[in-house]
């Protein structure tokens, strides 16, 4: 199946969806996990320092028997240590994923780096230099985190992945404002949390109307996972999902082929977004 892809402000691309290995892989061997979703579609693999698990994420890559060429992988600088840089720092995480490069590179945390975000950036900009990574961007920044390091920054990031639904869509504007200015990705993680974190709110009436729709004009089922995967496809926005069930990480794969919503649909989500201001990982953000 053909995952679309993003363009980059570097010239790359990325695919649209990632398979996440933090949050329920978090410090667990992921070799299984991510050998289930490369077997089932996917090729773009998000990865961390932090969540402890590369040489296992690498080992899922090694069990599939996938050829790295047809891969993307993503792993973040978790806080540095002291007498460490942003490269020798990717120079860790390689060894550990069994590769020689990866394809994207963040900043996992602004919050990691008080006062030191431009030195921190320069030090991004060196590891690509070196060939180590073929894209850097960041990771829960906010305008003020963007606006620090595009002083400085002599590449551009290319990605800024955070949180980021409905009942963000509000909060979320003026950093989008500023992708748009610098042609960033922006990447959504938590992009499902309002349909199982956030049951009963005022977008649940909303997806299901879309959902049945979507069902009846594709003539096979559709989710509520698929309608907000779609919403967030249809901006140009790279999805961040996981699942340990192979049925489950097809039909990720599969909101490519749902129908596109409507002008009016996309507007009925946004509104109903807007009732309720939530975050779902606070600690990744500063206090609001």
């Amino acid at each position: 199946m053909p995952v679309s892809a993003l363009p980059l402000n570097n010239g790359q691309e990325v695919p649209w969806i990632a398979f996440g290995t933090g949050t329920a892989l978090f410090s667990k061997d992921a070799a299984d996990a991510v050998r289930v979703a490369i077997e089932n579609g996917f090729t773009h693999l998000d990865g961390a320092q932090v969540y402890r698990n590369e040489e296992t994420l690498g080992a899922g890559i090694v069990a599939s028997g996938k050829p790295r060429s047809e891969l993307y992988i993503t792993t973040k600088l978790q806080k540095l240590q002291p007498g460490q840089t942003p490269k020798s720092a990717l120079e860790g995480s390689l060894k550990k994923l069994g590769v020689e490069q990866v394809d994207l590179y963040l900043i996992h945390q602004a919050l990691d780096h008080p006062g030191k975000l431009k030195e921190v950036w320069k030090g991004m900009e060196e590891a690509q230099k070196a060939g180590l990574t073929k894209s850097i961007g960041v990771s829960n920044f906010t305008v003020d985190h963007l606006k620090d390091i595009l002083e400085v920054a002599t590449i551009p990031p290319a990605v800024n992945q955070l949180e980021y639904h409905p009942y963000l869509w509000k909060a979320i504007q003026p950093v989008l404002a500023v992708h748009k200015q610098f042609k960033i990705v922006t990447s959504s993680y938590g992009g499902l949390s309002p349909l199982f974190r956030g049951k009963g709110g005022p977008l649940d009436p909303i997806v299901e109307k879309i959902r049945a729709r979507l069902e009846s004009t594709r003539g096979q089922p559709v989710s509520d996972g698929q309608v907000l995967n779609k919403w967030l496809q249809q901006q140009g926005v790279l999805v961040v999902t996981t699942s340990s069930k192979a049925e489950r990480i097809r039909e990720y794969l599969d909101t490519a082929n749902v129908p596109e919503l409507t002008a009016e649909e996309i507007s009925l989500i946004e509104t109903a977004g807007s009732q309720q201001h939530k975050r779902y990982f606070p600690g990744n953000w500063p206090s609001e």
